[in-house]
């Protein structure tokens, strides 16, 4: 019946407009004045204002339900993903207190789930809840064991314990757990020292938006755009959305004129600004691209903010700096930027090359760009150290881009280029060879695993997107990528499929800045149907939700339930204003002049306008009529011009204008229903056999043997031959729709067999009473200053293939966030072999111990020297500290010769 009434209202209101349609599906509407979805609608009513009554353009109250969760000393430990705790308020005089929650425990109570209508309690006052949870179980784990184990295995010691927080969706509650120790407000605390802890949380009515009498809130102009170009069609809700991107881009100029990353999110990001300004922010602002930049350099270095481990050389996605200062090139031609940033660049690189390329395949380590919340896109077993050892799709091809850029910057500044071109060159083959699947036609997500590495099979929505843009792909595997990569109703995800019982926030995520990249690709192959899906789904949220969000989930197109959103999201600005200038337009800067390759669906036919827009020493009024992705003619100044571009050294006023043939080219999509994977869970060898939880999905599962397909099976178990040594195993799961699980934590059969232990030869201020948990009679403390050369000496008595890998703590910052992973170079007998990353294990957490990232050695028989030495190209993002502590060194026997 809903879906009726929904249906009804957007005939009425389509009827009671004189309204063209640019996009009907079964889930919105877009028509040239407005948007509709259900019983919500968005309407321009000029290009300067548009009214939304969507649910999440204001707070109509506050949630009878809170979703939340508990936290010590800000980790997600409580309990696994996905498994919160729920309470339903029912307020007196606005107050509320909590059943008495049990640390780590499910909850007592079964909440009765509202209907839609019941979301929102009926007063529209603010309410005040009291939490309380009772910690005794915790405290006494503590005094009796000295630790308390959480779910995971994790050990929490009694002298690391600094505090109890609260975490949540509904505001002011926040999933960001590891900024948790930083606001009092969300700390709980034993008022009657009973071991019950409280904390007390306002939740406000407060809304978002004014509300007017007939429930739609609005958005109104209220910044100067004059200084701006000016964007104007007969499509009435595109201009307005044009001017409130570039009111909102106005508004993240910070106080030093540099662009802040959101309303949310005050500081100057790397990766933000980089993306931004490829999208758009050249275009419109260089100067402003330009000192946001080189807020990120530091040491003549291009800075990785915080990331999973504590940032470089686990997040590697840096070089998308590049990436925007080539296009601020291209844009302005200030020879000075370019020789300033190559400058910056090569010092980079330099870097990036001594540690974190695998020697194997010469691709690239590092966390997936820009998805930097682990859990969010990777399977639970792996850490930081694991995400260190994959290679990932998108991350590489902003290496490749790299490098091609170079080559560009060092002919135009003639500097030699060749080892430039050699190395993008090399790096696009081997991309190409690693990550194509052919039958799904697509690249795969990254390349993952310990001793032997797999390729998962998820799409991953930008890397698939810039290996259009940047050519890694070639026509046909360009326009095959466009045609087959996973499609949702709402828009293109992250990835695809998704993560079972993982939030959404990168899993069952849209991310408009990537939408915009993925449609910016699609024009490039000139596929209508997908840009114009693309261009729906940037518009609806923008309008529905009245600013440029962060993200939206991507099974409900609503922005409440992701982990953490933001207003005038800065790429998310910069993704719909390139909808203009990069689609409707299609403008392409190269270093010899301005390039035209405008994209319009059929749907969009009509005349945009562009006027006073500044490229270098011109002034330019674009005029773009009809439809299609092919030029029928190109006029500047009135002339008939034979080629579709402008010179670079052009001055003055002139116009353009482009007439587009009307002819679409016959293009196809892949929408399809949104999809969860299960996951492998307790994967373990029990002395003769591998064996795991069955999934209730009536699955296959798919056994791995060093890495490559063993045995397909029904069973969730498998016996293993007595012969089977030093044999790595993995599995996982196909459901019947055909969708594969992650592959499970790799397990060694009769590795006890296969491990050697060996303690430093001897280093400086042995420690051994500060913290627990380490093997031998002391830990090594590794600082910049101290121990910056450890050696190990070890008798090997097999000749053969080993892994090699240390025992660490680092307390220096959580998991997810910081810039302080501790950087190493392992040597073997005089010879480098490769970088060694002691990573962050959780803030203060200086008795977590775990291994560091394994490298594999042919070892001879008899008497080796191992060092793990502390050089230059080993400083870390934080330059200052880039401490850990050293516990052993482990010698794995993979195969004998």
């Amino acid at each position: 019946m809903k879906k009726i009434i929904g249906l009804l209202f957007i005939l009425l209101s389509l009827s009671s407009y004189s309204q063209d349609t640019l996009y009907h599906s079964r889930t919105f509407t877009v028509t040239d004045n407005a948007v509709y979805e259900g019983e919500y609608e968005a309407v321009a009513l000029s290009s300067n204002e548009i009214k939304s009554n969507y649910e999440s353009a204001f707070r109509p109250g506050v949630k009878r339900i809170i979703k939340f969760k508990f936290s010590i000393n800000g980790l997600d430990n409580e309990r696994p993903p996905s498994q919160d705790h729920f309470v339903e308020i029912i307020p007196e005089n606005d107050e509320f207190i909590t059943p008495v929650f049990t640390y780590g425990e499910s909850d007592l109570e079964e909440i009765d789930f509202p209907d839609d209508n019941e979301i929102y309690l009926e007063n529209t006052n603010n309410v005040s809840v009291l939490f309380r949870l009772d910690m005794r179980k915790v405290l006494n784990e503590m005094e009796s064991s000295g630790f308390y184990q959480t779910f995971d295995g994790s050990i929490i010691r009694k002298n690391d314990f600094e505090g109890i927080y609260i975490a949540g969706e509904e505001y002011p509650l926040t999933w960001n757990f590891s900024d948790l120790p930083n606001h009092e407000e969300y700390k709980l605390n034993d008022v009657n020292n009973d071991s019950i802890y409280e904390v007390k949380i306002n939740f406000l009515v407060n809304p978002d938006r004014p509300i007017d009498e007939n429930g739609y809130s609005h958005w109104t102009l209220t910044e100067d755009l004059s200084s701006y170009p000016n964007f104007s069609s007969s499509n009435l809700i595109l201009s307005a959305l044009y001017n409130l991107s570039l009111e909102e881009l106005i508004q993240n100029i910070r106080p030093d004129s540099t662009f802040m990353a959101g309303a949310k999110w005050p500081g100057v990001w790397t990766r933000d600004i980089s993306y931004s300004t490829l999208l758009s922010l050249a275009l419109l602002n260089p100067e402003i691209a330009m000192k946001s930049l080189l807020a990120k350099v530091r040491n003549n270095r291009i800075i990785q903010d915080t990331g999973t481990g504590g940032s470089w050389p686990v997040s590697t996605d840096r070089m998308t700096w590049v990436l925007a200062a080539w296009e601020i090139y291209v844009v302005t031609g200030d020879k000075d930027w370019l020789d300033k940033s190559y400058q910056i660049i090569n010092n980079s690189t330099a870097t990036d090359i001594k540690s974190i390329v695998d020697n194997q395949t010469g691709l690239f380590y590092g966390e997936s760009s820009f998805l930097d919340w682990r859990e969010q896109s990777y399977p639970a077993w792996m850490d930081p150290k694991d995400i260190y050892m994959s290679m990932n799709l998108g991350t590489n091809i902003v290496h490749y881009q790299t490098y091609n850029i170079l080559q560009q910057m060092a002919v135009i500044l003639k500097k030699p280029a060749e080892e430039f071109q050699r190395m993008a060159t090399t790096l696009k083959n081997t991309l190409n060879a690693y990550f194509w699947i052919a039958e799904k036609g697509y690249y795969g997500q990254y390349i993952y695993g310990r001793n032997y590495k797999v390729l998962s099979q998820r799409s991953e929505s930008l890397g698939e997107a810039l290996s259009v843009l940047f050519d890694v792909a070639n026509e046909y595997q360009q326009r095959k990528i466009i045609e087959n990569t996973p499609l949702l109703n709402y828009g293109i995800p992250c990835f695809f499929p998704q993560i079972s019982d993982i939030p959404s926030y990168h899993n069952n995520g849209i991310w408009p800045f990537v939408q915009s990249f993925w449609t910016w690709a699609a024009a490039k192959t000139g596929n209508s149907k997908v840009v114009n899906h693309g261009l729906a789904s940037i518009t609806r949220t923008a309008a529905l939700f009245l600013s440029n969000k962060e993200n939206f989930v991507a099974s409900t197109g609503n922005y409440l339930g992701t982990e953490i959103n933001s207003d005038r999201q800065l790429w998310s600005v910069a993704g719909n204003l390139a909808m203009f200038y990069r689609i409707i337009f299609g403008m392409n800067f190269e270093p010899d002049g301005l390039h035209f390759k405008p994209m319009i669906p059929e749907s969009y036919h009509g005349q945009y306008e562009l006027q006073n827009y500044r490229y270098r020493a011109a002034n330019l009024n674009i005029t773009v009529e009809g439809y299609g992705n092919e030029i029928d003619s190109f006029f500047v100044d009135n002339i008939l011009a034979s080629e579709h571009k402008i010179s670079s050294d052009l001055a003055g006023n002139h116009s353009i204008r482009i007439k587009l043939s009307n002819a679409s080219p016959h293009s196809s999509i892949n929408i399809v229903k949104n999809h969860f994977t299960p996951s492998i869970e307790n994967f373990e060898f029990d002395g003769d056999e591998l064996d795991w939880d069955d999934i209730d999905e009536d699955p296959v599962y798919i056994v791995f043997r060093n890495g490559k397909v063993y045995r397909v099976i029904k069973d969730s178990d498998i016996e293993i031959p007595e012969w089977e040594k030093s044999v790595e195993f993995q599995v996982k799961a196909v459901d019947k729709n055909g969708y594969s699980s992650f592959l499970s934590e790799p397990v060694w059969i009769k590795m006890d067999q296969n491990y050697l232990i060996f303690q430093p030869d001897k280093f400086s201020n042995k420690s051994h009473t500060a913290y627990e948990g380490f093997t031998g009679d002391g830990y090594c403390p590794l600082t910049s200053q101290q121990n910056i050369k450890v050696n190990f000496t070890v008798s090997i008595e097999k000749s053969g293939f080993y892994s090699i890998d240390f025992r660490y703590a680092n307390g220096n910052g959580p998991i997810n966030t910081e810039n302080k992973c501790a950087i190493r170079t392992m040597r073997i007998d005089d010879s480098n072999i490769g970088t060694i990353v002691l990573p962050q294990r959780g803030l203060h957490q200086w008795t977590n111990w775990g291994y560091s990232n394994s490298l594999k050695v042919h070892l001879s028989e008899g008497k080796h020297t191992i060092e793990l030495n502390y050089n230059a190209h080993n400083q870390n993002m934080n330059i200052v500290e880039n401490v850990a502590f050293l516990d052993h060194l482990r010698l794995r026997l993979l195969k004998t010769n």
